[in-house]
């Protein structure tokens, strides 16, 4: 299920990604979802991949137009799955779907390769492969 990213501004991916500066965010720790410090205290830069999971992480856990903080590409559109009546397979589906609009946002994210689920009792993991500028990425959320 590869899904490029379109043209942007007449320049083809590969002169994009010429421009693109190096991706960097502060370093998280995803189980308590919090920044990590170093030993004086201060937060810990990562920049490439590591960044990119970071990112990719905080976009996934932020619902779209929840936060005036944050533009309105950014995030995931989840509150229309609630309450919803929908077999698995179309609510995986729509999940696919939402997930890749909102990876796809992102410049340094060339391509989304797979994306998988796997239900463990009232717990759903999503298994994302991915290309980045950078180079292949895999995340479970």
């Amino acid at each position: 299920m590869s899904v490029e990213f379109p043209f942007v501004g007449g320049l083809t991916i590969h002169e994009r990604e010429q421009e693109l500066p190096l991706f960097i965010e502060y370093d998280r720790d995803f189980e308590n979802n919090r920044f990590k410090h170093d030993s004086l205290g201060n937060r810990i830069q990562v920049t490439g991949d590591e960044a990119l999971k970071v990112w990719i992480y905080k976009a996934l856990m932020t619902e779209r137009n929840q936060y005036l903080a944050y533009s309105s590409r950014y995030g995931i559109e989840l509150k229309p799955f609630i309450g919803k009546v929908m077999s698995v397979d179309e609510r995986y589906s729509e999940l696919k779907r939402v997930i890749v609009e909102c990876l796809m946002v992102n410049g340094y994210i060339k391509s989304i390769d797979s994306i998988e689920f796997e239900e463990k009792q009232d717990k759903v993991d999503c298994f994302i492969s991915l290309t980045t500028i950078y180079g292949g990425l895999n995340i479970n959320v």
